[in-house]
Parts: structure tokens; sequence; C-alpha cells
């Protein structure tokens, strides 16, 4: 009985730590990047009338082309200085987000379909949206979603990520460990930060950021603004969350030996 309580205080105890450090992990943030709702890290490439409601840079690269006839509401950064600097800080989280430890694990799991609650969501190699993904904020501003893939991100057209009961769609970070390729009138959330590149089908939009790292940006008829979120990025986090975090983490080990040292014989 006792070794059934501390195994279950313990995957409690886990479920508690994990739960507090996803939102402080998706609330990392961008830094300089936070300007921008289009990096890309070869080019930036368009046909059509995108609308681009933030910054659009490129670095290392320098090629932007299509714009216009797209149309860019901030500045434009080719292979400058703040292009670069703010691939570093896409760099930073990135790698922030791929730590963050998984709650469930969808691998082979279509996200179409699904609703979901804040938490971490990893996919072992690619992950496929067909249809619609809620995703449930509880009621919380501050609610965070994590999506983890080990290679792809793909939708199919007319697809859409749905957020109710609150929330924040910069809240919502896709860690893509490629490519990611959204079909032709797919409404996207989130901040879509992809190792390689990023396309977008025609009239395919997003409410939040399309940022590639080494790749490039391919755009066609899309509408990226991140002025939907109501802030540039989620809050950083404070030192008061991390000792919260670490508080929970030091209740649950002082619990762990307690009940170890009731079982040993007097």
């Amino acid at each position: 009985m006792r070794k059934n309580l501390r195994r279950w205080g313990g995957a409690a105890c886990v479920l508690v730590i994990i739960g507090m450090a996803a939102p402080v992990l998706g609330q990392s943030s961008l830094g300089t990047a936070q300007a921008f709702a289009v990096l890309g890290g070869s080019t930036v490439t368009n046909t059509g009338a995108s609308v681009i409601t933030g910054d659009l840079g490129v670095s290392p690269g320098s090629a932007v082309t299509g714009f216009p006839p797209g149309i860019v509401t901030g500045t434009i950064h080719a292979a400058n200085a703040t292009a670069l600097q703010a691939q570093n800080d896409v760099t930073t989280q990135y790698n922030s987000l791929a730590s963050a430890a998984c709650l469930a694990n969808l691998t082979g799991q279509n996200l179409g379909g699904l609703t979901l609650t804040p938490g971490v969501y990893c996919f072992n190699t690619s992950a496929q949206l067909t249809g619609t993904l809620t995703l449930d904020a509880q009621g919380s501003a501050g609610a965070t979603f994590i999506f983890k893939t080990g290679s792809t991100l793909t939708t199919a057209s007319a697809s859409s990520v749905l957020l109710i009961n609150g929330g924040n769609p910069c809240g919502v970070a896709w860690q893509i460990g490629s490519s990611a390729t959204l079909g032709t009138t797919t409404s996207f959330i989130g901040n879509l930060i992809a190792l390689t590149s990023i396309t977008l089908n025609t009239d395919a939009n997003i409410i939040g950021r399309a940022l590639a790292r080494n790749g490039a940006v391919t755009l066609d008829s899309n509408n990226i603004s991140f002025a939907a979120c109501g802030s540039a990025v989620p809050p950083v986090p404070t030192l008061s969350q991390w000792m919260m975090i670490g508080l929970a983490g030091l209740l649950c080990l002082t619990g762990a030996v307690a009940l170890r040292q009731r079982r040993r014989p007097i």
C-alpha cells in the first residue's frame, strides 16, 4: 500500500511540476524577434497579395522577393544586424521549447478533432492536422500550449486551430524539428518556429508568427499578424515563478523522503 502511495505520489508531483513549468517555458521571451511576423534563414519569397503585420526579415540569407505585391506594415530587415540578432533570439526560444518535458505524446494521432488543455504535446516524428484542433484555455489568459515535433508539421486544406475560453494566441508555440507546411485556407494560431523552412499555401493565415531558422519562408496570398495576441509575446517569466517551481520540487522530495523513512524498522 505504501509502495503504491509513493509511486502515485511521485507521479502526481511530476505532473504538477510539468504543469507549472510549461507556462514558464512557453512565456520565454522572443527577445528582438518579437517584432517580427516573418523571419527566414535563407530567403523570404511571396506570390500574391500577402499582408504581413509586423516586421519581416531574413538572416544569414539576404533575398526578399514579392514585396510588392505583398505588403509589410513594419520594416524589412535583410541580412542586417537586426535580423541576425532576431535569429539568435529565435534560436534561444527554439531550444527552450525543445527542452520542455512532454505532458502527452501524440505520435500517430491526427491533431484534427482533438480538444486539448494547456500543456506540452509531443510527436516523435511528424504531426498532421486535418480538420479543427481546439485549444481550451479554461478561462486563463496566460494559458500555454506547446507542440513539439521531431520532424514536420503538415496541415490539410481548410484546417484550423481554434482557441476557446480565453487565452492568448501567442501563448501557443510550435517547435518544428524540420519544416512546416500549411495547406490552402488553413487558419492557424501561434508562434510557428521551424528549424528549416515554412511554406504557406494559398490563403493560409496565421495569428502569430512564421519564424524559420535555417531555410526559406514561402508565402502565397497570406495574412500573418501577431496583433490579435494583445501583446507582442506573453510576459517573460519572473523569478517568483521559478521559485514556485523549485518549491514544488522540494516539497515532492521532502514527502518522498518522509515516506521512505516511515518504512524503515525502528
